[in-house]
Protein backbone atom coordinates (compact mmCIF):
# COMPACT_ATOMS: atom_id res chain seq x y z
CA UNK A 1 0.00 0.00 0.00
CA UNK A 2 1.44 3.40 -0.96
CA UNK A 3 0.22 5.13 2.23
CA UNK A 4 2.76 4.83 5.05
CA UNK A 5 1.66 5.44 8.66
CA UNK A 6 4.38 7.13 10.71
CA UNK A 7 2.45 7.14 13.98
CA UNK A 8 5.23 5.32 15.82
CA UNK A 9 7.75 7.96 14.68
CA UNK A 10 5.60 10.83 15.99
CA UNK A 11 4.94 8.99 19.24
CA UNK A 12 8.69 8.52 19.73
CA UNK A 13 9.37 12.20 18.97
CA UNK A 14 6.79 13.21 21.58
CA UNK A 15 7.94 10.48 23.99
CA UNK A 16 4.36 9.21 24.25
CA UNK A 17 3.43 5.59 24.86
CA UNK A 18 0.61 3.75 23.12
CA UNK A 19 -1.25 3.61 26.45
CA UNK A 20 -0.97 7.36 26.96
CA UNK A 21 -2.08 8.13 23.41
CA UNK A 22 -4.97 5.70 23.77
CA UNK A 23 -6.20 7.56 26.86
CA UNK A 24 -5.85 10.99 25.25
CA UNK A 25 -7.54 10.02 21.99
CA UNK A 26 -10.18 7.69 23.37
CA UNK A 27 -9.32 4.71 21.16
CA UNK A 28 -8.64 1.18 22.28
CA UNK A 29 -5.08 -0.10 22.33
CA UNK A 30 -6.05 -2.68 19.71
CA UNK A 31 -7.34 -0.04 17.27
CA UNK A 32 -4.31 2.19 17.77
CA UNK A 33 -2.02 -0.79 17.29
CA UNK A 34 -3.73 -1.65 13.99
CA UNK A 35 -3.25 1.94 12.85
CA UNK A 36 0.35 2.09 14.07
CA UNK A 37 1.34 -1.08 12.24
CA UNK A 38 -0.20 0.16 8.99
CA UNK A 39 -2.84 -2.58 8.87
CA UNK A 40 -5.79 -0.16 9.01
CA UNK A 41 -7.80 0.18 5.81
CA UNK A 42 -9.22 3.60 6.74
CA UNK A 43 -9.13 6.32 9.37
CA UNK A 44 -11.87 8.77 10.32
CA UNK A 45 -11.05 12.45 10.11
CA UNK A 46 -12.22 12.83 13.71
CA UNK A 47 -9.71 10.17 14.79
CA UNK A 48 -6.93 11.79 12.79
CA UNK A 49 -7.82 15.15 14.33
CA UNK A 50 -7.71 13.72 17.85
CA UNK A 51 -4.34 12.07 17.22
CA UNK A 52 -2.92 15.29 15.75
CA UNK A 53 -4.13 17.28 18.76
CA UNK A 54 -2.67 14.75 21.21
CA UNK A 55 0.69 14.64 19.41
CA UNK A 56 0.70 18.35 18.44
CA UNK A 57 1.38 17.57 14.79
CA UNK A 58 -0.10 17.78 11.30
CA UNK A 59 -1.75 14.91 9.39
CA UNK A 60 1.22 14.87 7.01
CA UNK A 61 3.48 14.08 9.97
CA UNK A 62 1.54 10.83 10.43
CA UNK A 63 0.51 9.83 6.90
CA UNK A 64 2.88 9.69 3.94
CA UNK A 65 2.27 8.77 0.30
CA UNK A 66 5.03 6.72 -1.32
CA UNK A 67 4.54 5.75 -4.96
Amino acid sequence: MPIIVNLDVMMAKRKMSLNELSEKVGLTLANLSILKTGKAKAIRFSTLEAICKALDCQPADILEFVD
